[in-house]
């Protein structure tokens, strides 16, 4: 080897090791935190003794399981209306620009615009009262903290679809796989399957395995959330997330320990779950039977009157999607200025500014958003750009299950494993110690948005700018990281808005010295101050909106002039 090549290589290694050192420590640090609160056989015992353990237990799994299984269907419709029916890039392309307002949402605001729309008192009841109930005063009924779980489902699958949707665009957007994937449809529908059968027997059978990680880390958000679960999850009995947050919250260190006890309870439902649906993956029976089409004379394609039916059932449902956004955004925005409001009616009697008053007067929760989430998703940003530079391919292959633990690890391990982290170093309740956890939660989601396009750019590009002699860092200013800026400015939004909606980091890490729009939405959405929680609850929105439409600018495309041609002489 060349000692100049050597010289690199090792540069290079070293580069690496260090920048994976940075995040390992603490990462590392706060699992072995974390696991060293399951050693505690007390507090195991107390658990399996608390009534209300198991009933809390079921309702996890029942709430966490349907909203994953609901939100991959959906996703799959999705994809299937607009990737699969086009073959090209431009349906995934157009789907990409539509998701971004819809992750701009976070879960505590969604969870408060949907209470909102299906509380008693809420817009959707109001809209066919009394015509068509024949109510004049809110119902008795449970329609938001049912004891089904059926209103954090509808939070969890409605939020969850556009972030499966995006994670798997950033698998079809790389050049390559489109391309594979662009050739095997034409392939299939050659054969005679129709857009339809091949996208389901050829293109998402590739697709879904790719989806591990992130299917694995929106069941364990859904198993253990609790921000959402607090707005509008069920309360007899709570979940059993919502039953460790408690106890976790507890002065008593014999409680606390059994709070600890219950977040690895859900920690192994999920591990288990997680190796047995990977083992029914493998075996080839279901893939067989999966990917298996009719052959022979039952081989035919739909008639043209279904496959239209099809055609234009499918986008149905991402519009839909869009609506019921919509339509909670509204609910949030009119419920921020809404003074009195007797029930039916539709629109509210009077409108007052005095909550949003209130929230101009409660700036420094506001900086706090908006500092912590710059710092955060600004340094994960750099840290993914310089670790999928720098780092070999084996080294990023391997240390990937390490950087996504922040988002398959059950969010109050996490969170507690970071807290004692925080403890001790000394970073408990600091601005640093914040930065730190908020940091580390939203670098596993720029990581996967930047992925994708950077490992995918086109390696022709550097070659010819190195036989012009220009060096490597030459080559990223002008040519590698202006072409991706798209990708670096959408994944430095999607870092923006992982940090503005965290609540547990927040709330443990900073130690109540640290106020932010979410814990201040949260806050207030347990005490009943609607006009107040819908404004907070708008603000939380609006930062990442800003954040996301600053990233559409920022990449947005190029347009030069076109040349002037020369006069003739």
């Amino acid at each position: 080897m060349h000692p100049a090549t050597s010289g690199l290589s090792s540069a290079r290694h070293v580069t690496a090791a260090a920048l994976a050192a940075v995040v390992a420590l603490p990462m590392l640090w706060s699992l072995a935190a974390a696991g060293a609160s399951a050693v505690q056989l007390e507090a195991w015992r107390a658990l399996w003794q608390e009534p209300l353990m198991w009933r809390a237990l079921c309702q996890s799994i029942w709430t966490g399981s349907a909203s994953t299984l609901l939100a991959l269907g959906l996703s799959a419709w999705i994809l299937a209306a607009t990737v699969g029916r086009l073959q090209s890039l431009e349906g995934s392309n157009r789907l990409a620009r539509w998701l971004a307002p819809l992750l701009s949402v976070p879960h505590a605001a969604f969870a408060i615009g949907s209470v909102a729309l299906l509380a008693p008192s809420g817009w959707l009841l109001r809209l066919f009262s009394p015509w068509a109930t024949g109510l004049t005063d809110p119902p008795p009924w449970s329609t938001t903290q049912d004891p089904w779980g059926l209103g954090l489902i509808f939070v969890l699958v409605l939020k969850e679809v556009p972030f499966l949707l995006w994670a798997a665009l950033a698998h079809l957007q790389r050049p390559d796989v489109a391309r594979r994937l662009r050739q095997e449809l034409r392939l299939a529908h050659t054969l005679g399957y129709s857009e339809r059968e091949a996208w389901w027997r050829v293109g998402w059978p590739q697709l879904l395995p790719r989806l591990g990680v992130p299917l694995l880390g929106v069941w364990a958000y859904g198993l253990t959330v609790v921000d959402v679960a607090l707005v509008i999850g069920p309360t007899t009995p709570p979940t059993l997330a919502m039953l460790a947050w408690q106890w976790l919250q507890d002065a008593d260190p014999t409680v606390n320990a059994q709070g600890a006890a219950a977040a690895w309870c859900l920690a192994l439902v999920l591990a288990v779950g997680a190796v047995v649906l990977w083992g029914m993956w493998q075996l080839s029976f279901w893939r067989k039977r999966w990917t298996r089409g009719p052959v022979g004379s039952d081989m035919r394609t739909p008639s043209s009157e279904k496959r239209n039916l099809l055609a234009a059932s499918l986008p149905g449902s991402l519009v839909g999607l869009l609506l019921v956004y919509a339509a909670v955004m509204f609910a949030l925005l009119v419920g921020s200025i809404t003074g009195a409001w007797q029930f039916p009616a539709l629109w509210p009697q009077n409108l007052t500014w005095s909550a949003w008053q209130q929230v101009v007067g409660s700036h420094s929760s506001l900086w706090t958003s908006v500092w912590l989430a710059l710092a955060s998703s600004t340094a994960a940003l750099v840290w993914t750009v310089a670790w999928l530079e720098w780092a070999p391919a084996r080294w990023q292959q391997r240390l990937m299950p390490l950087w996504m633990v922040p988002l398959v690890l059950p969010a109050l391990l996490w969170v507690l494993g970071v807290h004692r982290f925080s403890l001790a170093w000394g970073l408990d309740t600091t601005g640093v110690g914040l930065w730190l956890a908020h940091t580390l939660a939203g670098m596993p989601y720029v990581l996967m948005a930047l992925q994708g396009p950077y490992l995918g750019f086109d390696r022709r590009l550097q070659m010819v700018s190195a036989t012009l002699g220009h060096p490597h860092a030459v080559f990223l200013w002008r040519v590698k990281w202006p072409l991706l800026r798209s990708a670096l400015a959408a994944a430095w939004a999607i870092g923006f808005a992982v940090s503005v909606a965290q609540y547990l980091p927040t709330l443990y890490v900073g130690a109540g010295r640290f106020q932010t729009v979410t814990t201040e939405a949260v806050t207030l959405a347990a005490g009943g101050q609607r006009s107040l929680t819908s404004a907070f609850a708008w603000l939380q929105w609006m930062l990442p909106v800003l954040a996301f439409g600053l990233a559409a600018w920022v990449g947005r495309a190029r347009r030069w002039p076109a040349p002037v041609p020369a006069k003739s002489q």
